[in-house]
């Protein structure tokens, strides 16, 4: 699916929507009576959808319906996975796709939803060295800066965008390192702030670009496809129950009604009003016109790929 702000549904909240699964339908008076009143929610999510503040201004909404509480535990994708599959969360929110199918085909969750997206963009000083500034590929900056052995900061920390910055530098054929590349095994918003000390390129999500703007001294100079750019730099988000089969203390019930509450409409509204600095920081991805099934098994996969 594109991913161009142009193609973001603009029919959110007029009641006309279809395709949405996973809604309790059940009244005030019947959610606070579900028997998840009063109980604490354990989310495993990404840095950038914490550190945007985008949880803290959704979730009242959620704890209020229900009568219960989030905590939600921000660290990288990878990190995230493993506290899941640990037994250490109810409900996982990431983005990277590889290590979802990974958690999902391990059995260690279950019913995934395609839940949000932004994309990622590269971003550096303005005198930009490297002289990437308005490339239209993403593999093609990634060869200039490394040709000039200009400073990169890398995560390194097996997030999502450390995973989206791996695969880049692997479809450049370049295999980073030297004194140019330095992976920090760090959050975001430190690579970020790193990168501003050190005059250095790095790869983030928009959202968590937008956040952090004001305080550090860096620029987009390759696009992402929300604003135009090569589609490889889409970010999609998603979201999954941990299989309670496999941890008995996973709060199964609590974790489908947040995944029917955030994937719903309304919340998928929120969401998209959700603004810093006023730019929209995400786009809902739950709520379709048109039904789609690929986010229900492992990405590439078809009918045809299954046979024989």
């Amino acid at each position: 699916m594109s991913i161009h702000r142009r193609e973001v549904l603009t029919a959110l909240g007029t009641g006309t929507l279809a395709g949405l699964a996973g809604c309790s339908g059940l009244t005030g008076e019947e959610e606070q009576s579900a028997g998840v009143a009063g109980e604490t929610l354990t989310l495993t999510t990404t840095t950038s959808t914490y550190d945007t503040g985008l949880l803290d201004e959704i979730h009242g909404d959620f704890e209020d319906m229900y009568g219960v509480s989030v905590e939600a535990v921000a660290q990288g994708t990878g990190a995230a996975l493993e506290s899941a599959r640990n037994g250490d969360a109810d409900v996982v929110m990431v983005h990277a796709r590889g290590l979802e199918d990974e958690f999902m085909s391990d059995g260690y969750g279950v019913n995934r939803r395609d839940l949000m997206f932004n994309d990622f963009v590269i971003v550096g000083p303005e005198d930009d060295p490297a002289g990437i500034e308005g490339t239209e590929s993403a593999t093609e900056a990634l060869v200039a800066i490394a040709d000039a052995e200009a400073p990169f900061v890398s995560r390194g920390d097996n997030s999502g965008t450390h995973t989206k910055e791996l695969n880049l530098w692997e479809e450049a054929g370049v295999d980073p390192g030297g004194d140019w590349y330095q992976e920090t095994g760090t959050g975001m918003g430190e690579a970020l702030n790193n990168a501003t000390q050190q005059g250095a390129y790095t790869l983030s999500d928009r959202g968590t670009f937008i956040s952090q703007r004001s305080e550090i001294d860096l620029v987009i100079l390759v696009q992402g496809p929300i604003e135009d750019g090569p589609e490889i730099l889409s970010n999609p988000y998603g979201i999954m129950a941990v299989n309670p089969g496999v941890h008995e203390n996973a709060n199964y019930d609590l974790a489908m009604a947040y995944i029917g509450w955030i994937t719903s409409p309304e919340a998928q509204e929120a969401i998209s009003e959700y603004q810093m600095n006023g730019e929209q920081l995400f786009f809902p991805e739950a709520v379709s016109e048109d039904s789609d099934f690929q986010q229900y098994v492992p990405e590439g996969w078809s009918s045809e790929s299954s046979d024989g």
